[in-house]
């Protein structure tokens, strides 16, 4: 974890190109949580971490906090988070996005 940052609401859709080799991963939070970046890495490659921010997201008009994860390698990755209640490990499927609930 890093630092917070102050987001307007996101409101567009979001594009997945995801495929063969390619999936992508939500990991919803709580409204607390927006703003913060969230980072993961691919297992056993701790150095190789990315991040990006948990945002406010409007869907269907239902408001959700959510960090997207936009087309990632499939594979097993650690999510760098500070609970350790919460999901640390996750698999990313191909031509799938799978989604983490740390609410």
């Amino acid at each position: 974890m890093s630092e917070a940052h102050h987001q307007r609401a996101h409101t567009a859709p979001v594009v997945m190109d995801i495929g063969a080799d390619m999936g992508s991963l939500i990991i919803y939070t709580d409204a607390a949580r927006c703003g913060d970046e969230i980072e993961i890495s691919p297992v056993r490659a701790d150095d190789k971490r990315t991040h990006t921010d948990v945002a406010e997201r409007r869907v269907n008009g239902r408001t959700l906090y959510a960090a997207v994860y936009l087309p990632m390698p499939a594979g097993d990755y650690t999510i760098w988070g500070p609970n350790p209640t919460q999901p640390t490990r996750v698999t990313i499927l191909p031509d799938v996005v799978t989604e983490v609930d740390w609410r």
